[in-house]
C-alpha cells in the first residue's frame, strides 16, 4: 500500500513538473492596437490578445501563428456586428517581443431596403384602429426603429424585431411571433437588405380569473380588485396593472398575473393569478420631529385579514410635543372602483395658544379612477376650543365633505414634471347638530416644472373660504389657518389666522402661493430657494398677504426629498429654521 501511494505521488509531481515548464518558458507579450477611434473600445474590451492575462508568447511557431489567426477572426467577427464587413486586419510580428494589431474597418454598411409583412388575424380590417388593418400596420412600419440609411448593427437589428414583436404582442395578439427574418449583406456596396415576417395569430380575449395560493384570505378576494373584464381583448399593461394593484395591498407578499399564450384558449383565455398571503399583523414604532410639532414619538398595529374577512384595521397612537392622537380605521375590500372605510379619532392639539380637544367617527368612501381620486366623508365630532385669554366653547357637528384628487406627476416621492390639484366641498347645517348653516369651498394646486436635466421649479397656490354668517361654531377644520413648513415659511406652524385673546384661530378665508427652484447638485443632494406668501382671515379685509424667503438644502432620501429651510418672515422680522418631506401628497 506504502509503494503504491509513494508511486501516485511521484506521477503527480511529474505530471506537475512538466505541466510547468512550458508556463515558465513563455515569454510576456506586448501587444498593441493600431484602430480607428470609433472602433477601438471595442476591440479593446472584447479581443482576447489585448488582455494583459492573454499577452504570454508561445514556444512554438505553429501556436504563434494558431494565436494570430484567432485574434484576427475575433476582430472580423466583432466588426461585423458593428457593420463592418470587410475589414482588413492583420498582425505585424516584426519587432521581437511585440505584436502590433492593425485594424481598418473599411466602409460600414448601412440599411438599404426594409420589407415588414405580416401575417394573421392583424391583417383583417378591424373598427379598433389599434387592433388590425392596413393602416395598423402602416403605423407599425412607420415606428421601425432600424430605418432605411440607418447604420446596419447586430444589436439594433436585434432589438429592432423584438420591439415590433413587442408593439404587437402587448395588445389583443399574445401568441404572435417572427416567423422569417432575413439580413442580406451585399459587401460591395456596404448596404443590407433586411425582411421580417411575423404572424400575429389570433386575438386573445379575457377568461375567467383562475386564482392559486389563497388560503386565509376570502376565496372572492382577488376578484374584488379585479378591474378585468370577462371578454375584454387581452391587454399588457392592463394585466401588469391588476399585479402592481394587488402586490401594492398588505394582503399579498408576491403576485404574478400572466395568460397561457396558446392559440386554442384565445377566445376565452384564464387570467391565472399566483399569489402568496402575507403576514397578516404588523406591529410597527417610529420616532421623529417636526419643525410643525415637535418631536414625536408612536406606535402603529395592522391587522390585514380581520375577522378572516379581508378587512383592513389600522390603529395607531401619535405623542408629539404639540399633538397627540390615537385613531382606529377598518378598510373594506374594494368593491368594484369603490372602497369604504370607517373609523374613530381622539386628538388633542396646543398650537399657537389655541388648545383643541375632539373626538370623532365617521365613513368614508374613496373611488379611484385613472390618476384621479375621489372621496366622500360623513363625520359626527365633538370639538371644544379653549383661545388663551379668550372663552372656551364646545359644539357638536355632522359634516359632509367631498374631495376631489388628481395626481399628474412622474414620480410621487420625487415629482420632478405634471401637477397636483385638489377641490373640497363641504359643510355642515343646523338642521343636522350644527349651531348654524356653513360649507366650506378650498382649492389647491402644485406645479412641477423641470429646467434643464437635474433643476425644477415648483409652482404653488390653495385658496379656501367658508360661507356662514360667522365663525362661531364651525369646527376648526372647517376654517383656516395657514404658516409653518409646506406653507407660509418664515412664520410659525398654523400661525397666521384670527387672533383671539392671546391665540391664533381659523378664519373664513385663506389664500397662499409659493414658487420655490430646486437645483440638484448631486443625485442625492440640491439647494432650494423660494418665496412664500399667504394669510387667513375672517373677511377680506383683514386678509393681508404675509411674505416669507429663504434658502433650503435637499436629500433625496428612502421616503421623499426631504427639505431642510431657512426662511425670514419678512413680516415679523424673524429667521426660522423649518423642515419636512417634499412628496406630491
Amino acid at each position: 500500500m506504502r509503494v503504491c501511494q509513494r508511486f501516485a505521488v511521484s506521477l503527480l509531481l511529474g505530471v506537475a513538473l512538466q505541466a510547468a515548464l512550458p508556463v515558465a518558458a513563455q515569454q510576456a507579450l506586448d501587444v498593441g492596437l493600431e484602430a480607428p477611434d470609433e472602433v477601438r473600445e471595442l476591440l479593446e474590451r472584447h479581443v482576447r490578445l489585448l488582455r494583459k492575462d492573454e499577452q504570454k508568447l508561445p514556444e512554438a511557431a505553429a501556436d504563434r501563428r494558431a494565436m494570430s489567426r484567432r485574434a484576427q477572426r475575433e476582430v472580423e467577427q466583432l466588426l461585423a456586428t458593428e457593420g463592418y464587413f470587410s475589414p482588413s486586419v492583420r498582425v505585424d510580428r516584426s519587432e521581437a517581443g511585440r505584436w502590433l494589431l492593425k485594424v481598418e474597418p473599411g466602409t460600414r454598411t448601412t440599411v438599404g431596403q426594409v420589407s415588414i409583412a405580416f401575417e394573421g388575424e392583424v391583417t383583417a380590417a378591424s373598427d379598433d384602429p389599434g387592433a388590425g388593418g392596413e393602416a395598423y400596420l402602416e403605423a407599425l412600419r412607420g415606428r421601425w426603429s432600424l430605418p432605411q440609411g440607418a447604420p446596419f448593427r447586430q444589436a439594433d437589428w436585434d432589438a429592432a424585431k423584438q420591439a415590433l414583436l413587442d408593439a404587437v404582442a402587448a395588445r389583443r395578439y399574445a401568441a404572435a411571433r417572427i416567423v422569417a427574418s432575413r439580413a442580406e449583406i451585399d459587401p460591395g456596396t456596404a448596404s443590407a437588405r433586411l425582411s421580417v415576417t411575423l404572424d400575429s395569430g389570433p386575438a386573445f380575449y379575457l377568461g375567467a380569473l383562475d386564482v392559486s395560493g389563497l388560503q386565509e384570505l376570502p376565496a372572492d378576494l382577488v376578484q374584488r380588485y379585479s378591474r378585468l373584464q370577462e371578454g375584454e381583448p387581452y391587454d399588457r399593461e392592463a394585466l401588469l396593472a391588476f399585479q402592481t394593484g394587488l402586490q401594492n395591498t398588505p394582503h399579498f407578499a408576491s403576485v404574478t398575473v400572466a395568460i397561457d399564450r396558446d392559440p386554442a384558449l384565445a377566445k376565452a383565455v384564464p387570467v391565472r393569478v399566483q399569489v402568496t398571503e402575507a403576514k397578516p399583523r404588523y406591529l410597527g414604532f417610529g420616532v421623529g420631529v417636526s419643525s410643525n410639532t415637535g418631536f414625536r414619538v408612536e406606535a402603529s398595529y395592522r391587522d390585514s385579514n380581520l375577522f378572516h374577512r379581508a378587512w383592513e384595521l389600522s390603529t395607531g397612537l401619535r405623542i408629539e410635543q404639540r399633538r397627540q392622537s390615537a385613531y382606529a380605521d377598518i378598510f373594506l375590500p374594494p368593491s368594484g372602483r369603490h372602497r369604504d372605510s370607517f373609523g374613530a379619532l381622539v386628538d388633542r392639539s396646543d398650537l399657537e395658544g389655541l388648545k383643541i380637544s375632539s373626538q370623532a367617527v365617521g365613513a368614508t368612501r374613496n373611488t379611484v379612477r385613472g390618476d384621479i381620486e375621489t372621496q366622500l366623508a360623513l363625520r359626527l365630532q365633538h370639538e371644544r376650543i379653549q383661545p388663551s385669554g379668550a372663552e372656551a366653547s364646545s359644539q357638536n357637528t355632522l359634516t359632509l365633505n367631498w374631495t376631489w384628487l388628481r395626481r399628474a406627476v412622474d414620480d410621487l416621492l420625487d415629482p420632478t414634471r405634471g401637477y397636483v390639484l385638489e377641490f373640497q366641498v363641504g359643510g355642515g347645517a343646523a338642521v343636522a347638530l350644527a349651531d348654524q348653516d356653513f360649507v366650506r369651498l378650498y382649492g389647491r394646486a402644485v406645479r412641477y416644472q423641470p429646467v434643464g436635466e437635474r433643476d425644477v421649479l415648483i409652482l404653488r397656490g390653495e385658496a379656501g373660504v367658508t360661507l356662514a354668517d360667522s365663525r362661531e361654531g364651525i369646527p376648526q377644520d372647517f376654517l383656516f389657518r395657514t404658516g409653518g413648513a409646506q406653507s407660509v415659511r418664515g412664520y410659525a406652524y398654523q400661525s397666521l389666522g384670527v387672533r383671539e385673546g392671546r391665540a391664533t384661530v381659523g378664519g373664513r378665508y385663506l389664500g397662499t402661493m409659493s414658487a420655490e427652484y430646486v437645483r440638484w447638485f448631486e443625485p442625492q443632494w440640491g439647494g432650494a430657494v423660494f418665496v412664500d406668501a399667504g394669510d387667513a382671515a375672517d373677511t377680506r379685509g383683514d386678509f393681508d398677504l404675509r411674505t416669507g424667503y429663504g434658502v433650503g438644502a435637499r436629500w433625496r432620501s428612502p421616503a421623499g426629498p426631504l427639505a431642510v429651510d431657512l426662511a425670514w418672515g419678512h413680516d415679523e422680522r424673524k429667521l426660522r429654521l423649518h423642515f419636512g418631506v417634499a412628496v406630491a401628497f
